[in-house]
C-alpha cells in the first residue's frame, strides 16, 4: 500500500499480523534493506501484534524522487504513515539506518511511541566509522551498488555468517542488487548519515521505555558505540548478543526476537 508524504511523495507500506491487535510494532529498515529484510522476523510476531513495514523514501518500492531527506523528515514520514493508518502510537524497532529514523522519531514525535527498540545502532561518529563510509560512498561512485555490496558484506556479516550462511551469499547479492539498481537513491539515503552530527545530547531527553540490540562482534558499529546510546537514554536496557554482527533481522532472528519480546511484555 502507498500513502502520501507531506511533500506529496509516495511511500510504500505493508500492514501485517492481526490487525484488531491492541499493540502495533513498526520495523525500520537497515540502509540497502526494505520491507521483506523482515521476513524472518515478522512471524514471531503476527499472532499478538498488528506489524506495520515500510520503505523510506529513496528505498524499495517508495518514490525516489526529489532532494535528499534529514532523519527529522524521515521520521516525519514515518508519522505520515501512522496518520493515514489511525494509530495513535506504536511500538518502534528500527535496525541500524532505521534506528536512526527511530531516535529522531521519539524525540521529535514521542508521543507517537510507546516503547522503542534501538538494534544494531549508534548515535556519534568515529574516525574507524568515517573510514567504513568513505569507503561505501567511494564503491558506490566508482562501481555501483555491485561493488559497495562486496564491501559492506564484511562489514556488516559477521565471519561466523561467512561460515554457515542462513542465505547463501551469491543469493544475497543477488537479491540485493535487484533492489538497489538506484544509486542515486542510495547517495541520498547515505547522506542522511554523511550530514548527521553528533546526537547523543538529544537521546538524553527520551523518556519512552528504550532497549538497545547489538551483536558483540559488530564490525561496522562496535558494541562501545551503541553502549553510548544506552548511557545517553535515562533508564535505557542494553542487550549485547553474542558471537553476530550487524545484520541482526538475518543472523540472530532467534535472539533479536526473545529479546524484543522480553522488553516488549514488561509493563
Amino acid at each position: 500500500m502507498f500513502c502520501k508524504t507531506t511533500d506529496n511523495l509516495n511511500i510504500y507500506f505493508e500492514v501485517q499480523g492481526d490487525e484488531n491487535a491492541k499493540e502495533t510494532v513498526v520495523f525500520l529498515n537497515g540502509l540497502s534493506q526494505s520491507t521483506i529484510s523482515w521476513i524472518l522476523t515478522t512471524p514471531h510476531f503476527k499472532n499478538d501484534y498488528r506489524i506495520i513495514l515500510i520503505d523510506f523514501i529513496f528505498q524499495g518500492q517508495s518514490d525516489k524522487t526529489g532532494e535528499w531527506r534529514s532523519f527529522d523528515t524521515h521520521a516525519r514520514d514515518v508519522v505520515s504513515v501512522l496518520d493515514y493508518l489511525k494509530i495513535d502510537k506504536a511500538i518502534v524497532a528500527g535496525l541500524s539506518y532505521g534506528s536512526l529514523v527511530a531516535q529522531h522519531l521519539v524525540i521529535n514525535h514521542g508521543n507517537r511511541i510507546s516503547k522503542l527498540l534501538l538494534i544494531s545502532t549508534f548515535a556519534h561518529k568515529t574516525p574507524y566509522y568515517d573510514a567504513i563510509e568513505l569507503s561505501w560512498w567511494r564503491a558506490l561512485e566508482f562501481g555501483g551498488y555491485n561493488l559497495m555490496l562486496d564491501i559492506m558484506l564484511p562489514s556488516v556479516l559477521s565471519e561466523n555468517y561467512f561460515l554457515n550462511p542462513l542465505i547463501p551469499i551469491d543469493l544475497m547479492k543477488q537479491t540485493r542488487q535487484e533492489a538497489n539498481e538506484d544509486k542515486q537513491a542510495l547517495f541520498k539515503l547515505m547522506r542522511a548519515t554523511k550530514e548527521r552530527v553528533d546526537y547523543r545530547p538529544e537521546l538524553k531527553k527520551i523518556t519512552v521505555p528504550t532497549m538497545i540490540i547489538q551483536g558483540e562482534k559488530d564490525l561496522l558499529l562496535p558494541v562501545h558505540m551503541a553502549n553510548e546510546v544506552a548511557k545517553a537514554i535515562p533508564n535505557s536496557q542494553f542487550k549485547v548478543i553474542p558471537l553476530v554482527g550487524h545484520t541482526l533481522n538475518l543472523e540472530a532472528v532467534p535472539q533479536m526476537v526473545k529479546a524484543m519480546k522480553d522488553f516488549i511484555s514488561i509493563n
